[in-house]
């Protein structure tokens, strides 16, 4: 077929409800996937459908990621194969140890898979299941277990560089990274946001309304939830991804700094005249970021308005970071080195770690594969080790999506089309084959068929499963014997290995969306905790900042997708979460000062020690807040006010500061 006639298939092909770039992608993917199983085969591996597998698993839209992918495949399966091998033979064909051993190593990868974020996370992922493929499917066989785990990591590795052979020809080099332009387009609008706040500051006026911040921050969320794929393949994009969070972080600072500008903050130092400065020099930035490709003069200004805005409360620190932070960034994505020196490093980038979902996550994992282990050793069934080894992908690599029981569903569909697709395969055309090789040969259309279905929109959510169930099922062994009852006996083992992954979800710890936000919740009111009990240094105030900008963003995030009418109260309650972080670092400064009279000593130690405690009781931090503000009022009227805030917030949001979940 000529390139021509190709383009004009898949333009006919969208007609019929496929998708153009996805079936371009798949078919290419399940070319590399046919060359890697006839090059197991011509190899003389025993499994060359498991380098089929490898390819549907390691493709990628991008070289960047596919790379950085296929590494943490082979890793992972490394470390899985060595995990199955010992438990296989610490077992010595004992199911009920070996079924033990299993959950346990399966409880480990759920749990540290859920700390690790993109493609590290799969690869712990994947250790886990490696493991069950191969303690599983030789269980009765220990003296084999060597072989069948040198046959996986050949298949894996044959299915790695057939993928990297195949990608590296067709697929495009790695591109900007698509959220660069919208946040220096919300940069521009912030910066004009506080070049207004210049001209017409009012006392006790924010700057901006609840619903507008609301809205910044979810803008912001959305871009942070797809840049962790953007940072695989390179130093080069995990740089940039890095300044660009950075960029985030200061602008969620500038936003809660807008929030609060008022009036009480300004000194004499602050005159009109350097209002109107600053003013002038922040619209000029924002005009260079809007309308320039690689707005690098928008540094200068910046740096104008900072020397500006002297007199102003923090503006001059906000400004300096946030010009540092944009510098950063420009240099990052004009591919230069950042200086050693510079000051944007002291900005650090700290990301959320969710404790909460991945103890969870253990506990389901381990729990859901000893129980269905124990009902095969009971039992005894045939199938039961294919159910299992189901139930092991199914528990480790869902577990850390947002609700993965109403994913199971598109999955148990996916599965079930796989192993019809295979049974097609198995029951029409291998028994005519003559050779292992025609039998290896007659595969192939099966899995072009897998891929039209990843491509149509009617069946492309349930594609990938499709795919890898198909080749699990195909295992091309000659002389083949046609026996229907196994065969389906198989197909069936195979589907209800999600069909388990389901009830785990739906009823072993369940994931939802309401539980994922009480677990944000507890882990950003524990940690104030945390900050009031130890005093911190200027680095640990820049490390809690920025994980709870972090967090607050998935806070926001998770909050859409528990209704629209969620966000506003999620972006108040997370701003408020740092506004008492500031007061437990202003607490904390007043305790170290010596110039503190007895009593404003005693009133600062007694604040410090209800915030230790603040889930317990919010309401009884809120006068002692007040208290230390009322005493320090005159002398300190910045962190006086710091604090007033903070109570304020306490009071406005009890519900949000006495939310309790355990942390591991």
């Amino acid at each position: 077929m000529s390139l021509a006639s190709y383009d004009r298939f898949l333009e006919r092909a969208a007609g019929w409800g496929f998708d153009s770039p996805r079936l371009r992608q798949h078919l290419r993917t399940a070319f590399a996937a046919c060359l890697a199983v006839f090059a197991a085969w011509a190899l003389g591996l025993q499994h060359p459908q498991w380098a089929g597998m490898t390819v549907w698993a390691a493709s990628q839209p991008l070289r960047g990621q596919m790379l950085e992918k296929s590494f943490f495949r082979i890793t992972g399966t490394i470390i899985g194969i060595a995990g199955g091998v010992g438990l296989v033979l610490l077992a010595q064909g004992h199911l009920l140890y070996l079924v033990t051993g299993l959950a346990l190593w399966m409880g480990l990868c759920a749990g540290l898979g859920n700390l690790q974020r993109g493609f590290a996370s799969y690869g712990t992922m994947l250790a886990g299941y490696s493991a069950a493929m191969v303690a599983l499917l030789d269980s009765g066989h220990p003296a084999h277990v060597y072989a069948l785990g040198w046959d996986r990591l050949l298949t894996a590795l044959t299915g790695v560089v057939a993928a990297l052979i195949v990608g590296w020809l067709f697929i495009p080099a790695d591109a900007e990274i698509p959220g660069n332009g919208q946040v220096r387009r919300l940069c521009a609008r912030l910066l004009r946001d506080m070049a207004a706040a210049a001209r017409q500051v009012k006392p006790g006026q924010s700057a901006l309304s609840p619903k507008e911040l609301a809205e910044r921050l979810s803008a912001l969320a959305l871009i942070e939830e797809g840049l962790e794929p953007h940072a695989a393949g390179s130093q080069r994009s995990r740089r940039a991804v890095r300044a660009l969070r950075r960029l985030m972080n200061t602008q969620i600072s500038a936003l809660l700094w807008l929030r609060d500008s008022t009036g009480k903050t300004i000194t004499a130092d602050f005159s009109s005249a350097h209002a109107l400065t600053m003013a002038e020099a922040l619209e000029q930035a924002a005009k260079l970021l809007e309308t320039q490709p690689a707005p690098h003069a928008a540094i200068d200004a910046i740096a104008r308005a900072r020397d500006a805005a002297a007199g102003w409360g923090h503006a001059q620190e906000i400004i300096g970071n946030i010009g540092l932070a944009l510098q950063a960034h420009l240099v990052a994505a004009s591919d230069l080195p950042l200086p050693s020196q510079h000051r944007a490093r002291q900005l650090p980038v700290v990301l959320h770690s969710d404790w909460v979902s991945a103890r969870r996550a253990m506990l389901r994992a381990f729990s859901s594969i000893f129980l269905v282990g124990l009902i095969w050793v009971i039992t005894g069934w045939s199938g039961g080790a294919y159910m299992l080894l189901g139930l092991s992908v199914m528990i480790t690599v869902f577990s850390s999506f947002e609700n993965p029981a109403f994913t199971m569903r598109y999955v148990i569909l996916g599965q079930a089309m796989g192993a019809a697709v295979a049974l097609a395969c198995q029951w029409l055309v291998w028994p005519l084959a003559g050779s292992q090789l025609q039998m290896v040969l007659w595969m192939m259309p099966f899995i072009f068929i897998g891929a039209l279905l990843f491509s149509h929109r009617r069946t492309m959510l349930s594609g990938y499963d499709c795919n890898m169930v198909l080749l699990l099922a195909l295992s091309p062994q000659f002389p083949y014997t046609l026996d229907y009852g196994h065969s389906l006996a198989m197909a069936v083992a195979i589907i209800t290995g999600p069909l388990a992954g389901w009830l785990a979800y739906r009823f072993i710890l369940p994931i939802t969306v309401q539980g994922r936000l009480q677990g944000l919740r507890a882990m950003m009111v524990h940690e104030l905790q945390d900050m009031a009990a130890a005093p911190m240094h200027t680095k640990d105030v820049r490390i809690w900042r920025a994980r709870l900008f972090h967090r607050l963003l998935r806070l926001v995030r998770a909050s859409e997708k528990a209704g629209p009418a969620e966000v506003q109260q999620a972006a108040s309650c997370g701003l408020a979460a740092l506004r008492v972080g500031k007061a437990v670092h202003v607490l904390h400064g007043l305790s170290d000062d010596v110039l503190q009279s007895e009593s404003t000593a005693r009133s600062v130690r007694s604040a410090l020690l209800r915030l230790q405690n603040l889930q317990a009781a919010p309401a009884k931090a809120v006068p002692l807040l007040r208290a230390v503000a009322k005493r320090i009022q005159h002398r300190q009227p910045e962190q006086a006010l710091q604090l007033q805030l903070a109570a304020q917030d306490i009071g406005a949001h009890p519900t949000f500061f006495a939310s309790t979940a355990k942390i591991a």
